[in-house]
């Protein structure tokens, strides 16, 4: 099920030369949608979403194939100001890039801080995992969907305390389960409550009835860090 309202928020292209906000250049071009207002905050949550490895290039159209970009533009009450970059074709997320990409936004737009959510598919969901290990006092709850991560195992125990959703494909191919398991696993044994969504008949797109579930959505904005 996705959002059934006409549009009234804005998805916003946003070219690298004009990423300049208060002296921080930002690396990635970007797909930007501010909701159609403010909550009563004043300050938004924000969403950043990463894509997986078939949305990467210089064409910022391709980024809007899966997931939040690809419903926004036909549905005004998505509550997040959702930021989408493009990784090159290339590279592989870099959280050092993603986290000034971050800054960025929080310079020019209301954000709220205690309530900052990462979600992402296959290589961003490698891209979720590492960038919250990079910064874990920085996002309030993570969704990573049929990715693991690149770092040591041992180094998913600073997530131990973060709430996080995990979805993942049993007959995923090209990402197997066990990338998401052995996460899962290792924060279990640490006393985390991690949420792990294994579908039985799904290969590696686990992220459309990911995306299509508004169960997440509630469940990130329950979520605000202390």
């Amino acid at each position: 099920m996705k959002w059934k309202y006409p549009t009234f928020g804005i998805l916003i292209l946003i070219p690298l030369s004009s990423c300049f906000f208060f002296n921080s250049y930002v690396d990635y071009e970007y797909l930007l949608y501010l909701p159609k207002e403010k909550p009563d905050s004043g300050e938004y949550p924000l969403l950043l979403f990463l894509h997986g490895r078939g949305e990467s290039g210089t064409d910022l159209e391709r980024v809007k194939k899966h997931g939040p970009p690809s419903f926004l533009n036909e549905n005004s009450d998505f509550p997040f100001l959702t930021v989408s970059p493009q990784c090159s074709n290339h590279d592989v997320w870099q959280p050092r890039l993603l986290l000034r990409l971050l800054d960025a936004i929080e310079n020019i737009f209301p954000i709220d801080k205690r309530r900052i959510y990462v979600t992402g598919l296959s290589m961003g969901g490698y891209g979720t995992w590492d960038l919250a290990q990079s910064a874990p006092d920085r996002f309030a709850a993570i969704a990573p969907i049929c990715g693991g991560s690149s770092f040591d195992l041992s180094k998913i125990d600073v997530l131990k305390d973060i709430p996080i959703w995990a979805f993942h494909g049993a007959k995923d191919q090209v990402v197997p389960s066990s990338e998401s398991e052995k996460l899962v696993e290792r924060l279990q044994s640490l006393g985390s409550d991690i949420k792990f969504t294994l579908y039985p008949e799904a290969d590696h797109d686990s992220w459309t009835a990911t995306y299509d579930n508004p169960e997440l959505y509630e469940w990130l904005l329950s979520i605000s860090k202390d």
